[in-house]
């Protein structure tokens, strides 16, 4: 055997020497091939080696890096597939700068601590496993080390000159911050890794010269980021000197402004969204509020009582003096400090001294009230206990929002989380999922009867749904194919929890959603077990939970009721899980994956025995096993491989009870002994009961001597003023010996009179209505100071006070009044108040005084907090946070000095962002010396005035959230801010004039306040976006302040008054504000856009007329003049806003009736020109089909407004009887050009105090309807269709005066006898053709004035001598004066027929008929221009109430206008070329007219270009005020 072993020894050495000398065989052939290469003999390599400066090495089996000693100038060295496993020999080679070992098997970086020079490494294509030994090669600029096997970026932090790193086909998966240092990094290769988060890429943007990236090289695979929605954007967006994205060129302008576009409107929307979270924790916050007021108001009515008895007593007690001291004591409920002698108001007949059983009686009932009233007590720690818990979980939810939200913005929305309703299927699901996974028996014994849901959240995780279906995939790319038909069967919807002893729930949840569950290798690192752990079963997986919050829950047990349970609300995560080959464990088995290799998961079956720390009871059955797929049993799993569970939802529940004591505490009731009235009542009716005593109002020297019984001032050291009501005590200071003092029960606001008193050492002023302690002066030796039930607010106002005028005082109770932030009250007090030995019936810690005092001196802006809470970076960071800058940059990027550290003289000029967040500050003080001050954060702090900051000129965000800011005054230098949060403060109004001065001011939240009107908010032109929510904003008049904010696409007023008070208040606000894309937290949608125009296109209401008018002073408004405004509706109500108004002008508008001008009640003067009015009536609208009788009946024309029957003959007048009046001021109405075709249908018979009526421009063809206007003075029916008139046309216009018709059809002339009292008649441009037709003219028997030209019959004036004749009182025919001469003359021809005969063609022109010492018929004058009855109506307009008595004076202007031919060559027959209209304008609006002589005595008549048809003056425009 020996011989054996020795034989073998031999042959290994042989054939270890044969390889020996194979390997130097091999080494010295290389350095031949290496010296043929170069051009060196073999033989004289040793001296001519050291002028080589490159080396490459391309063939052969090089093992080793060898005779690199012969090259010590070497510069450039390659080596290039080799076998080479470590770089070595480079020991001789300083001067190195390039050095290539590629394709080499290396599996590590050394041996190159001396080449301190290289500037180059190229180590692709090898089995590196670790970037490390690169700490020397400080000068190293490109670093190639792609295709190897590097999990980690890590051993760069010494390379700051590195500018190419090459990082491709490797095994990464996150950056991190590993790459800060190579801040001159610019080219990166990271393709064929395995990145999968866009947060990993936001921290390459830290690397400001980073020109060049590739994540998905065509060379290697792509990362899995890559293929993520808006992946270029995101990195174009972070990167912003980017120029190569991918081998795409990047740096075009386009480019960085769309990606920065795209990435500012998704933070637009994810900061609205946030906005609406938080908006609606503060209404849960209200809500809750309110139900605690509610619930506290029987408590505390029943404390204040018993107090109140209590108080009595204990006076009453002080008269005995032996007992006195028994009863002196400090309750823990609160009750009032008995004072030694006190002096309290009682029955004189009654003596407690004399009665010794009365004084035990009195301590027996002082006992029983002070138990009702701990009692009372721990009724009112309950329900504030409840509100806290409300509030905690509310609070909880909405930051969980938040992040989810933050989670939405920061993957560009590859991770989207989906709140479900009750709508969705898959809500229905998870609910139906969770219900079923429940079993009662296991929570039996915690008295749970059932599970109520509420929140479901759906998870979308696009990189993580991609990686389960790749690696599922593969291991079914790796099965059978039987495998593959069943494996949906191993996919199971499993809970898991996060680890409740970490106590990071939710980091732990945002980091499973985001990131998916951890490795074997992470959890092992945490000291967690090495798989994931799951359940089928609600109870298994809660179990851990609960155990641990009912230990911390046994700790503390003094602050939880007995009936609260502590692990009501949970919330379990529900993932889809491929169990695979999945194998049974006991219970203590180790979970060593190495253990079974071939499994994906294992599973531990969960029996009854293993729930005992849930339920005490055994499930009366259960089945049996039939396999992992299927398994109704209650079973845990873990599973090995986190690329295998995929999570899908968030389920967020709450246990219920079955005699919840949480549903009795919010109602309300409650049957416990402290909740029963009668016990309180039979307490307080124990013997003895007090008689009631009378209240003092007032104190004079008399009563104050009289109530302590002294006889001088000087002798009271103790007053009891209990239970009066009391405002004043204008004497107390006189009493210089006073020790202690009561004023419990009084109607005190303020305690100015408590002043001066050098002996007070005890005062009681509980239960008043104190809102300050201002006035509390010089009270050095007070000790004791009761302030409970008050209404004190402002804890560092009051406590200055207290510090400056009770140095003494040791202890203090502030209990139950409404603090601001009283959650910081107490360290507020104890900070301020350094002597308090006890607070609120608490001793005060020296730990907690030492706090307080230490929060206190940190609360004033210095030196000291300006180092530690600035920054001076000077860019703001690119990332999708919706912190605010400074919020975001000072803990990131904090100061670069220390404390220890010298100071430049200029430090504070290089401040460019503070946080001062919830450090206590009062004051902005200390501010100015930052100049360069650009983003600044003052929230959660005690500011009350926004001042300081006028040197901070280059501001542009501030965010001064939650403090007790009252006014805006102090913005007014900031002309940079373009953002400003204000929320959570004191504000009332928006000062305009501080508004003024921000140009810039881009976005605005205001929400949290008191704000009542949008005044002021005008002036910000260039707002993006507002947030006002929550203030007190009720009119609609405030939403024409945003009209003006064009820019304006985000706005919030949920919570507003305004929002319920406004009918329709979305569509109302969408369409005065047509530019919002975002309404209230909800995008704006086209439809809405399109229902606004539809329900407020053309509607005018009161919040217009304030818009176009500039002023809401309805009331003073007297005309109203709207033209061309696209008027549909008119809504002007309420109509005593508009009491004054006198004059309407809506010319050209869309009116198809009066609409809302019905219910003016003073209107006089109504102008509707150019409209569509079809009736003063809106017509109703058809609900239901027409019949084929109705349809017949619309065709014809319908008498009454809403009535169908058929049109009136002729001879018929339209009922108006049954048709109340309306409009009973209006007197002038002007309807011209309005397509008017039918009269009666316009109800014009109900404005029966109607004086003028214009109609000129319509369709008329039949006068009809005017019935009710008796009181019509004008008529205007110029250029309509009117052929005839009707017997009942102007059948009640008894006292017409003035009627124009011109421009018609008319033939005939019938039917004016009604019109006795018409002066002035214009009938031309009508069809009157035979001369006889003006013989009907006879009836007017007051007709001055006549126009008939343009008429057949008017031709070559042969008819005016016959109407000069026949109309004796005529003195204007067609405009020309009829003289006394042409009157002579028509009676001379008339007298003497002859002279007509020799005129038989009526050809002869008229100027031929002359005789002697007569005027021609035409005379040559100007004809006289006078004032028509319009231009006696304008007075009213004017304010004129009345026509003109004297209406006979009125004379009137005609001019006339060509008329052309319709060929437009000659005038028909000698017919004038000329149409007489009358003009009514006075003053210098008449149109320059006259009458003109051509030589041949023809009348040319001037007349304006362009006709007026408005019948006001001044154009139709009314008066000026």
């Amino acid at each position: 055997m020996l011989q054996c072993n020795g034989i073998l020894l031999c042959i290994c050495t042989f054939y270890c020497l044969i390889v020996f000398f194979f390997q130097i065989r091999i080494l010295v052939n290389v350095l031949y091939q290496q010296c043929l290469a170069i051009g060196v003999s073999y033989d004289n390599i040793a001296h001519e080696g050291s002028t080589v400066s490159s080396l490459e090495i391309f063939c052969g089996g090089l093992p080793r890096m060898v005779g690199l000693s012969f090259f010590p100038r070497l510069c450039q060295f390659t080596v290039w597939g080799q076998n080479i496993k470590h770089i070595e020999g480079l020991e001789c080679c300083p001067l190195l700068r390039e050095l290539w070992v590629v394709q080499c098997h290396l599996t590590g970086i050394s041996g190159l601590q001396n080449c301190l020079q290289l500037e180059k490494l190229y180590l692709y294509d090898n089995q590196i496993c670790e970037i490390k030994n690169l700490e020397l090669q400080i000068n190293l600029e490109v670093l190639w080390l792609n295709n190897n096997c590097i999990t980690q970026i890590k051993g760069l932090n010494t390379l700051h000159n590195l500018k190419e790193l090459n990082l491709a086909d490797n095994n990464i998966e996150k950056i991190g911050h590993n790459l800060d240092p190579n801040v001159r990094l610019q080219n990166l290769n990271l393709s064929g890794n395995k990145i999968s988060s866009f947060k990993e890429l936001t921290l390459l943007s830290r690397l400001p010269h980073l020109r060049e990236l590739a994540l998905k090289d065509p060379m290697s695979t792509s990362n899995p980021v890559c293929l993520l929605c808006n992946y270029a954007t995101h990195v174009i967006y972070h990167l912003p000197g980017l120029q190569r994205l991918d081998t795409y060129d990047v740096f075009s302008k386009q480019v960085k402004e769309a990606a920065e576009s795209t990435v500012m409107k998704k933070m637009m929307y994810y900061n609205m969204r946030v906005h609406t979270a938080q908006r609606n924790l503060a209404e849960i916050r209200l809500s809750l509020m309110e139900r605690k007021k509610t619930m506290l108001q029987f408590p505390e009515e029943c404390i204040k009582t018993l107090n109140h008895a209590l108080k009595s007593l204990e006076g009453e007690l002080s008269k005995v003096p032996a007992s006195c001291k028994k009863s002196a004591s400090t309750m823990e409920d609160g009750s009032t400090h008995l004072v030694e002698g006190s002096i309290c108001r009682s029955d004189p007949t009654t003596d407690f001294s004399r009665d010794p059983a009365m004084e035990h009686k009195i301590l027996s009932k002082i006992e029983a009230l002070r138990e009702r009233l701990v009692l009372r007590t721990r009724r009112l720690d309950e329900i504030e206990a409840w509100y806290e818990r409300g509030l905690t979980q509310a609070t909880n939810m909405m930051e969980y929002t938040v992040q989810f939200l933050l989670m939405e913005l920061e993957s560009v929305g590859n991770i989207r989380l989906e709140e479900g309703c009750s709508k969705d299927p898959w809500f229905t699901s998870c609910c139906d999922l969770l219900h079923s996974r429940f079993s009662h028996s296991d929570f039996k014994v915690r008295n749970i009867a059932g599970i109520k849901i509420n929140r479901v959240i759906r998870i979308h995780n696009s990189a993580l749904r991609l990686r389960f279906e790749d690696k599922l995939h593969t291991l079914l790319a790796s099965k059978e194919s039987a495998s593959h038909r069943n494996y949906r069967r191993r996919l199971e919807h499993l809970f898991s929890i996060a680890d409740p002893e970490k106590n990071s729930e939710m980091e732990d949840i945002l980091c499973i959603l985001e990131e998916g569950f951890k490795t074997t290798k992470q959890n092992k690192a945490l000291e967690r077990e090495g798989a994931i752990p799951l359940s089928n079963s609600l109870s298994v997986v809660e179990r851990p939970r609960i155990e641990h919050t009912l230990r911390q829950a046994s700790q503390d047990e003094s602050k939880h009721s007995t009936h609260t349970i502590h692990f009501r609300h949970g919330q379990v995560i529900v993932s889809k899980v491929f169990v695979g080959h999945s194998m049974p464990i006991r219970e203590g088995e180790p979970l060593d994956r190495s253990r079974y290799p071939r499994a994906c998961s294992v599973y531990r079956n969960v029996d009854t025995k293993h729930r005992t720390a849930i339920s005490e009871e055994r499930p009366n059955s259960s089945k049996t096993h039939t396999g992992p797929e299927c398994s109704p049993r209650r079973r845990q799993w873990f599973v090995f491989d986190h690329e295998l569970v995929l999570p899908e939802y968030i389920i967020y529940f709450e246990y219920i009870t079955t005699g919840d004591q949480e549903q009795s505490l919010s109602s309300g009731i409650d049957d416990t002994p402290y909740n029963n009235i009668d016990l309180d009542r039979e307490v307080l009716n124990m013997e003895p009961v007090l008689k009631p005593q009378l209240r003092l109002l007032s104190l004079d020297d008399k009563i104050l001597l009289n109530v302590a019984k002294a006889n001088v001032f000087s002798q009271i050291t103790v007053l009891n003023l209990h239970g009066n009501s009391l405002t004043k005590l204008k004497e107390i200071s006189r009493l210089t010996a006073l020790r202690h003092l009561t004023i419990s029960f009084n109607r005190f606001t303020q305690l100015d009179d408590i002043s001066h008193m050098p002996n007070l050492e005890f005062l009681d002023a509980s239960y008043n209505c104190l809102v300050t302690l201002e006035g509390l002066r010089r009270l050095r030796q007070l000790k004791q100071l009761d302030l409970r039930w008050n209404m004190l607010t402002k804890a560092r106002e009051d406590t200055a006070v207290l510090r400056k005028h009770t140095p003494a005082l040791l202890k203090l109770d502030t209990r139950y009044n409404p603090w601001i932030r009283s959650k910081t009250v107490r360290m507020t007090i104890l900070g301020h108040l350094t002597t308090l030995t006890h607070l609120n019936d608490m001793m005060v810690a020296e730990e907690e005084a030492a706090s307080a005092v230490l929060m206190a001196a940190g609360s004033k802006i210095n030196q000291a907090s300006l180092l530690v809470h600035s920054s001076t970076d000077s860019d703001r960071p690119r990332s999708l946070s919706l912190l605010s800058t400074a919020q975001h940059l000072c803990p990131l990027s904090p100061a670069p000095w220390g404390l220890a550290r010298e100071l430049e003289l200029d430090w504070t000029a290089k401040i460019t962002a503070l946080n001062f967040d919830s450090q206590g500050i009062s004051k902005l003080i200390s501010l100015n010396k930052l100049v360069n001050l650009r983003w600044a954060s003052f929230n959660d702090n005690d500011i009350s005035k926004v001042e300081g900051l006028d040197s901070c000129l280059k501001l542009e965000e501030l965010s001064l959230n939650n403090n007790s800011i009252s006014t805006l005054n102090g913005l007014s230098k900031l002309h940079c801010l373009n953002k400003l949060s204000v929320d959570g403060n004191q504000l009332s109004s928006l000062d305009a004039s501080a508004l003024d001065q921000l140009p810039h001011l881009s976005f605005m939240s205001v929400e949290n306040n008191f704000i009542s009107s949008l005044h002021g908010i005008q002036r910000v032109r260039s707002l993006l976006e507002l947030y006002i929510g929550n203030n007190q904003i009720s009119t609609s008049r405030d939403i024409y302040y945003l009209k003006r904010l064009t820019n304006l696409i985000i706005l919030d007023l949920y919570g507003n008054p305004l929002v319920e008070k406004l009918e329709n208040y979305r569509i109302h606000v969408v369409f005065h504000l047509p530019f919002l894309k975002a309404l209230d937290g909800i995008a704006v949608e086209v439809t809405e856009c399109e229902n606004a125009k539809d329900m407020f296109g053309g509607r005018l209401t009161p919040d217009i007329v304030a818009e176009k008018l500039g002023h809401s002073n309805y009331t003073d408004i007297t005309y109203l003049t709207l033209q061309s405004c696209s008027i549909k509706m008119v809504d002007l109500s309420p109509a005593d806003l508009f009491c004054s108004l006198r004059s309407v002008n809506f010319d050209h508008n869309d009116l198809t009736s009066f609409s809302g001008l019905i219910y003016l009640p003073n209107i006089k003067a109504l102008c509707l020109n150019y409209n569509h009015i079809e009736s003063i009536l809106p017509r109703l609208k058809t609900q239901t089909p027409l019949t084929n009788r109705q349809i017949l009946y619309n065709k014809v024309h319908s008498s009454g407004y809403g009535q169908q029957s058929p049109s009136k003959g002729k001879g018929e007048a339209a009922p108006t009887g049954s048709l109340e009046p309306l409009m009973g001021s209006l007197e002038v109405l002007h309807l011209s050009h309005n397509g008017i075709s039918n009269m009666a249908n316009l109800q014009l018979s109900r404005l029966t105090n109607l004086k003028a009526l214009f109609l000129q421009g319509n369709e008329i063809s039949q006068v009809e309807g005017l019935e009710g206007l008796h009181q019509l003075r004008e008529l205007v029916l110029d250029r309509n269709r009117i052929k005839a008139l009707a017997d009942n046309s102007f059948i009640a216009q008894t006292v017409l005066l003035e009627l124009h018709i011109a421009e018609n059809r008319i033939r005939e002339l019938n039917h004016l006898q009604p019109l006795t009292e018409l002066r002035k008649l214009f009938l031309g441009m009508n069809k009157l053709q035979d001369i006889t037709e003006l013989d009907k003219l006879e009836v007017l028997p007051s007709l001055t004035e006549l126009s008939v030209v343009g008429n057949p019959v008017a031709k070559n004036s042969l008819h005016r001598p016959p109407m000069v004749l026949r109309l004796s009182r005529l003195q204007v025919l067609d405009g020309v004066m009829v003289t006394l001469e042409e009157r002579t003359r028509a009676e001379l021809l008339s007298a003497d027929p002859l002279a007509c005969s020799q005129c038989p063609g009526a050809s002869l022109p008229t100027t031929e008929i002359n005789l002697p010492e007569l005027l021609p018929l035409v005379p040559r004058s100007t004809p006289l221009r006078g004032m028509t009855i319009s231009g006696a109506l304008q007075n009213f307009i004017h304010g004129h109430d009345v026509l003109p008595s004297n209406v006979d004076e009125a004379q009137s202007h005609h001019t006339c206008k060509h008329k052309k031919h319709k060929h437009g060559n000659a005038v028909r027959s000698g017919q004038a070329d000329m149409t007489f209209r009358p003009i009514r304008r006075p003053g210098n609006n008449l149109p320059t007219t006259g009458l003109l002589h051509d030589g041949t005595n023809r009348v040319i008549v001037t007349h304006p270009s362009q006709e007026q048809e408005s019948r006001f003056p001044n154009g139709g425009k009314p008066p000026p005020m």
